[in-house]
């Protein structure tokens, strides 16, 4: 089959696919069209081609109106932006990294959500990945990851702050919860409502509280432990300290016997997901909560489906993820900025507190 751009040469080197005529023939042009499209627009609106990717990439450079009609004249001529086109000519992406310790754990679905949305917002893709909370495996996926991304959102990371710095050094990052100075980091705080709920505990009668913590190298654990260890001490309650590095729901229910040795009469876990194993733990060995002990959790991903239902710290996980996304697209050539953004939760009495 000839070369349709070299008719009558009989030594070309654009070897074409064997397929019928008709099929080709709608293959060459659509091919044509995209490669014509954004200098077609340009033209039709009276504007540089680079106007015309502006209002597409950057629409904040522009006035409002040429905007409109820029976007107008593409959605007549079905123009799209050819995005791997771009990535070729500025070397980057239209893609960013979201990687996330667990993505089993709950709290993260509507993170990941809201990150998805916010991108696409800007006419950008999230990449999804997993660390298994193991900071070798994260730094080996960024690793692997930078060449084919514009930057990185990493969420309740479990890097070393040196690896950590040396990864804001060679990408652009945003981190959610995690905290450290001189980086850009959007925080899903709980020390307020965590210490709010304390005082509940107390107001119900607690006189010894069962924190149940989770993984050591995260932000979230640092933060709610040292809470509620101030909080319990302010109260004058005795507190004593187990953990389920793991973070999973089995272990948290094999807890139930210490739990119930040491006599305590509240439960404050790291998340949810613990709480609910403490929680059927308790019931299965026939104490009832709230009656005889009550129970707090953190993060609100399973409020409804427990029975009853917990209370606990409900965190803004989804604005996080849109004000990090925000951070991290930031505008073209400047570095991420380096904002420390805290994010209060919000204390939701349910059906295991008394107060």
């Amino acid at each position: 089959m000839k070369c349709a751009m070299h008719t009558g040469i009989t030594q070309c080197r654009h070897r074409l696919p064997r397929v019928p005529p008709t099929v080709w023939s709608r293959q060459w042009r659509c091919w044509m069209q995209q490669r014509a499209t954004i200098i077609e627009v340009a033209h039709r609106a009276g504007v540089a081609p680079s106007t015309v990717s502006r209002a597409f990439n950057k629409p904040r450079m522009l006035r409002p109106e040429t905007v409109r009609r820029i976007m107008a004249i593409a959605a007549e001529l079905g123009y799209e932006p050819n995005v791997n086109a771009r990535a070729l000519s500025t070397g980057k992406s239209g893609m960013f990294g979201l990687v996330v310790p667990d993505i089993t754990n709950p709290f993260f679905a509507p993170l990941i959500r809201a990150a998805q949305r916010a991108a696409e917002n800007e006419d950008l893709d999230i990449l999804v990945v997993e660390s298994d909370s193991d900071p070798e495996r994260e730094l080996r996926l960024v690793r692997r990851l930078m060449p084919r991304v514009a930057g990185f959102l990493l969420a309740s990371s479990r890097l070393s702050e040196r690896k950590a710095r040396e990864i804001t050094e060679l990408a652009r990052v945003v981190f959610i919860n995690r905290d450290i100075a001189g980086t850009a980091r959007v925080l899903t705080e709980s020390s307020e409502s965590l210490k709010h709920g304390v005082a509940v505990l107390a107001d119900g009668g607690a006189r010894h509280i069962a924190y149940v913590g989770g993984p050591r190298k995260s932000w979230s654990e640092t933060e709610r432990s040292s809470t509620v260890i101030e909080a319990a001490r302010e109260f004058d309650i005795a507190i004593t300290h187990l953990r389920v590095e793991a973070g999973i729901y089995r272990d948290a229910r094999a807890l139930t016997p210490e739990i119930v040795r040491i006599g305590a009469d509240a439960v404050v876990a790291f998340d949810d997901i613990l709480a609910h194993g403490v929680l059927d733990g308790l019931r299965h060995h026939g104490i009832d909560v709230p009656a005889h002990v009550q129970l707090l959790g953190c993060d609100d991903a399973l409020p409804i489906e427990t029975h009853p239902s917990i209370s606990t710290i409900r965190l803004r996980s989804e604005e996080a993820a849109v004000i990090a996304i925000r951070l991290l697209i930031g505008d073209d050539g400047d570095a991420v900025s380096s904002a420390r953004i805290g994010l209060q939760g919000v204390l939701e009495l349910r059906e295991t507190t008394r107060g």
